[in-house]
C-alpha cells in the first residue's frame, strides 16, 4: 500500500489554473475524502493520482518515488467512475473479469477473432473464475453474474463497478463521486458497504465528493477544497468542531454553522438588534468579529430565559428533530433573507410556532470566532475568573 505525497501539485488548462500548489499526504490504509463544491479541482486531482491527467507542476510521490510520469498500470490503482462505465454488451461476470483480461492483453489481441479467443480463454482460467466469484460473493452479486447492466438497478450497477475495481487487488482505490447517481436510500446503503469494504481490505481509499454526509460518515481524514486551494485538512470531528475558516464552517453541517457579525464591547456582544453577555472571552483587541455557533449547540427557551432575544421565523419538522430559523432581536419575520436567520436544531417538537417570541442560549465553550476581513478562525482570549465574577 503506497504512501502518497503531494508536493506543490498544480494543474492548468491553458490560462485556467484549477489546482494551486496542493500539499498533502495520504497515509497507508487511510480513507481520505476530497470534499468541496463542483469545480474546485477534486476530480482533476484524482485523475492526476491515477495517471489519467498530466501534472502541470509539483511532485507526486508513491512511497517516496517520483510518479509524475508513471503509467496508470505502474501505479497499481483502481478507479471507480461516477457513471459506472460498465460495458453494456457484457455480462456482469465479464465486466468484473475485464481488468484481469486486460492484464494479459498484447498488441496482436487487437485482431478481432484473436481478441474473442483471448477473452474466452482468460475468462475460463480457474484463477480468474475464482477471483470473480469471490468478489461477487463479497458484494452480493452472485445471482447477477449472468445478467447484463441494462437489467440492473443503480445500486447493483455501482456494486459491479466496485467489484471490477476490487478484482485486481490494487494497492490504491480512487472513487470519483460514485454515489451521486443513486437515490437517498441507496446512497445510505452504499456508504455502509464502501466503509465496510475499506475495513475489510485495509487498503488506501481516496474518495471525491461534494456531499458532506458522505465525507463525515466515511472518512478517516477530510481535505476540504475550494477554488483549487486546500481550506482545511483534518478528521471529521476536527473539520466539524473546529473549522479553519468561514468557508469550512458554512460548507460542512446541515444547517451550516451560524455565523453572526458582532460588535464587541468587553463581554457584551451586539448583533441585529440583540445584545447579550459572553463570558468566555473574545479575540484579543477586536471590536468586531464573526461569532459562530453550530445549530445543535443553541437551546431554544421562553422569552427572558436565554441571553439572546429572538423570534421564530421558520419551522422545519423532520420527525425525530426540528430545525427552526430565528430572527435575532425579535424583528419582523416576513420578507427576510434566510441568511439573516439563526438556525437551531433540536430533538422532537419545540413547542414554539411561527412568529412566537423566544430566546436563545448556549454554552460559552461552544462558540467559535472568525476574522471579518479574511474569514480565518481566531483564538479567543479567556476572560479571567475574577472578571466573570
Amino acid at each position: 500500500m503506497p504512501k502518497i505525497d503531494f508536493n506543490g501539485i498544480s494543474k492548468t488548462f491553458g490560462s485556467n489554473t484549477v489546482i494551486r500548489r496542493f500539499n498533502a499526504s495520504v497515509e497507508d490504509g487511510e480513507f481520505l475524502v476530497l470534499l468541496g463544491p463542483s469545480g474546485c479541482g477534486k476530480s482533476t486531482l484524482l485523475r492526476m493520482i491515477a495517471g489519467l491527467s498530466e501534472i502541470t507542476g509539483g511532485e507526486l510521490l508513491f512511497d517516496g518515488q517520483l510518479a509524475n510520469d508513471w503509467t496508470p498500470k505502474q501505479r497499481g490503482v483502481a478507479f471507480v467512475f461516477q457513471s459506472y462505465a460498465l460495458y453494456p454488451h457484457m455480462t456482469v461476470r465479464a465486466n468484473i473479469a475485464f481488468p484481469l483480461v486486460m492484464d494479459q492483453f498484447r498488441k496482436w489481441h487487437h485482431i478481432p477473432l484473436v481478441n474473442l479467443f483471448h477473452r474466452w480463454q482468460v475468462m475460463h482460467r480457474p484463477e480468474v473464475k475464482e477471483a470473480v466469484e469471490k468478489i461477487a460473493a463479497q458484494l452480493e452479486l452472485t445471482p447477477l453474474l449472468d445478467r447484463r447492466p441494462a437489467s440492473l438497478s443503480g445500486g447493483q450497477r455501482q456494486r459491479v463497478a466496485l467489484a471490477r475495481s476490487l478484482v485486481r487487488d490494487p494497492s490504491l482505490y480512487l472513487l470519483d463521486e460514485p454515489l451521486s447517481n443513486l437515490d437517498a436510500k441507496l446512497r445510505t446503503q452504499m456508504r455502509s458497504e464502501i466503509t465496510t469494504l475499506h475495513q475489510k481490505v485495509k487498503k488506501t481509499f481516496v474518495y471525491v465528493t461534494h456531499d458532506q454526509v458522505e465525507a463525515m460518515t466515511m472518512a478517516t481524514r477530510i481535505v476540504v477544497m475550494n477554488g483549487g486551494h486546500i481550506q482545511q485538512i483534518g478528521t471529521p470531528d476536527e473539520i466539524y468542531d473546529a473549522p479553519a475558516n468561514t468557508f469550512v464552517a458554512r460548507f460542512v453541517g446541515a444547517p451550516p454553522m451560524n455565523l453572526i457579525p458582532v460588535h464587541i464591547t468587553g463581554k457584551t456582544l451586539t448583533a441585529q438588534g440583540a445584545t447579550w453577555e459572553h463570558h468566555a472571552g473574545s479575540p484579543s483587541g477586536a471590536t468586531s468579529a464573526i461569532f459562530g455557533l453550530r445549530p445543535e449547540k443553541l437551546v431554544l427557551k421562553p422569552v427572558g430565559a436565554g441571553r439572546m432575544k429572538a423570534r421564530v421565523a421558520v419551522i422545519e419538522r423532520l420527525g425525530a428533530e426540528t430545525i427552526l430559523g430565528c430572527r435575532l432581536g425579535g424583528g419582523e419575520t416576513e420578507g427576510i433573507n434566510t441568511e439573516d436567520l439563526i438556525f437551531v436544531r433540536m430533538p422532537g417538537h419545540p413547542g414554539f410556532d411561527w412568529g412566537d417570541d423566544c430566546s436563545l442560549d448556549y454554552a460559552d465553550a461552544d462558540a467559535c470566532w472568525f476574522d471579518k476581513p479574511t474569514g480565518h478562525r481566531l483564538p479567543a482570549v479567556p476572560t479571567p475568573a475574577s472578571a466573570v465574577a
